[in-house]
């Protein structure tokens, strides 16, 4: 089951759903709010390990960070 990425249009709250795909368009309330929530566009990283076992960022892929958008941060420690 894959997990989909939500993000609530009225406060802002973001969150996560794991869910069957044939669920995936369903309507989805903010766990917060309780208002109809937007399927986010979710991203993720995808590495490749060399012969010496180096792993290195496949181009285009997104972020090495699990957490959020960006290259590096605090909250994850990559």
């Amino acid at each position: 089951m894959p997990i989909y990425e939500y993000c609530c249009p009225n406060c802002s709250a973001k969150f996560e759903l794991l869910r069957p795909v044939s669920r995936a368009d369903e309507e989805v309330l903010c766990p917060q709010c309780h208002i109809p929530a937007k399927r986010a566009l979710s991203s993720f990283a995808a590495f490749s390990k060399s012969s010496s076992g180096m792993s290195t960022p496949i181009s285009g892929a997104a972020s090495a960070c699990g957490t959020c958008s960006a290259s590096t941060c605090n909250t994850c420690g990559s």
